[in-house]
């Protein structure tokens, strides 16, 4: 099998603005392109930074398993690895942060023999701290996938800040359309309401792609996101009901 090359990089959030230039230098690099991108206007702006650039957001399919929406990401970056070419694959935000094809693909790639690596990037984390003025040392931060935080409850540390990743998807293994999302936020909530009170204010968030617009921010009650129908790519930020007991 001849040996190609993967690098694997994150675009950050702000379109055309986050990347960084070691991750520019390594698109420029690449024979093959390939990308992952939910906005149609940072997709312009993707197709037009290589001449063999090619979006695979096309293999999210409503009603797909995603875990086989995943396989066939990472199926479709290694086939020009394989062929021996420097391929260059670019997801939004971080390409290592809540992106299971990316650390997929370097694992593959490397197990097969190629070299591959993967540079960092501004995820949407980082944004949800800079917008709401947090810092995570202050109290603490927890941080989990929505649906991981379900299905491996562990003991709630309401003394720290918790931050639940892809929110409007929790409990659904399958790709959903616009309008479908946190279908599942009910049983989500009745988790959280097993250490905060109904009345605690949580945040629904969505870093802003573009330098103009603000980021998305609905504070609310936890008692009224189950009736909630959040953005798809928005994160929900619990901040700590108390400061915790200072040690000596």
């Amino acid at each position: 099998m001849p040996h190609g090359t993967l690098t694997v990089v994150g675009t950050g959030i702000r379109i055309g603005l986050q990347l960084t230039p070691e991750s520019r230098a390594a698109i420029d690099a690449a024979e093959e392109f390939l990308y992952v991108n939910a906005e149609p206007l940072g997709n312009t702006w993707l197709a037009s930074l290589h001449p063999r650039g090619r979006d695979l957001a096309r293999l999210y399919r409503s009603g797909v398993d995603r875990e086989d929406v995943y396989e066939e990401i990472v199926e479709a970056i290694l086939e020009p690895v394989r062929r021996g070419a420097s391929v260059c694959a670019a997801f939004y935000g971080h390409p290592g942060v809540f992106v299971r094809p990316s650390h997929a693909a370097v694992a593959r790639a490397r197990a097969e023999g190629h070299a591959a690596r993967m540079l960092p990037a501004v995820s949407a984390e980082d944004c949800l701290f800079a917008d709401l003025g947090i810092d995570p040392a202050t109290y603490g931060c927890v941080s989990f996938d929505a649906t991981t935080f379900l299905a491996r409850p562990r003991p709630l540390d309401t003394s720290a800040a918790l931050v639940l990743w892809q929110v409007a998807a929790v409990c659904e293994p399958r790709a959903v359309v616009e309008g479908e999302h946190g279908a599942n936020l009910p049983l989500l909530v009745e988790r959280l309401t097993t250490g905060y009170p109904s009345g605690h204010e949580v945040v629904l968030y969505e870093a802003s792609p573009f330098p103009v617009a603000e980021a998305l921010v609905q504070r609310l009650p936890l008692g009224e996101l189950a009736r909630t129908v959040p953005t798809p790519q928005a994160t929900l930020y619990v901040p700590p009901l108390a400061s915790p007991t200072p040690t000596v």
